[in-house]
């Protein structure tokens, strides 16, 4: 599985400090456009998806995990972060534990020929799989940079 390929060191953190859902969601969004995985004038698109979204549903999934992800109109493939917040953030996840680890997803609103919907739920299945994993979860709080991070998918996706 390549799926780890989507999430690039530049557009994922280890280091969230925001205090809130809604303050973190913006963080995760300017981490996006900082890697250069988004272009800053979706920004605030991507933002407001993604708090509409939680108003929908919580995207907090349990275990410590949030899987916030949206259509985003415009988009020609899905843009994709994995972020760490030591402290952990109140996100109104099913089991009412704070997040610490966020998977964020974009993805077009159509298909193309960067983008196709039946690969995207097989990534998004996959996101959910991990994030039961509970030496995932252990590893990610543990790990020194960006990259490594983004090692622990890769290696996670051969298990």
């Amino acid at each position: 599985m390549t799926f780890w390929k989507q999430f690039k060191p530049k557009s994922c953190s280890i280091h969230l400090e925001a205090l809130t859902k809604e303050a973190v969601l913006r963080e995760i969004v300017e981490t996006l456009v900082a890697g250069g995985a988004l272009e800053e004038t979706r920004a605030e698109a991507a933002f407001a998806a993604l708090i509409e979204r939680e108003t929908v549903a919580s995207t907090g999934v349990g275990h410590n995990i949030a899987i916030p992800h949206v259509k985003l109109a415009g988009l020609e493939q899905a843009v994709a972060s994995l972020c760490v917040h030591p402290a952990g953030v109140e996100w109104a996840a099913v089991d009412g534990e704070p997040v610490h680890v966020i998977f964020t997803v974009l993805r077009p609103d159509k298909a193309g020929n960067l983008h196709d919907p039946e690969r995207h739920l097989e990534m998004m299945r996959w996101v959910a799989r991990l994030g039961r994993e509970r030496d995932f979860r252990q590893f990610a709080l543990q790990v020194r940079t960006r990259t490594e991070l983004v090692d622990l998918l890769k290696e996670m996706s051969q298990v």
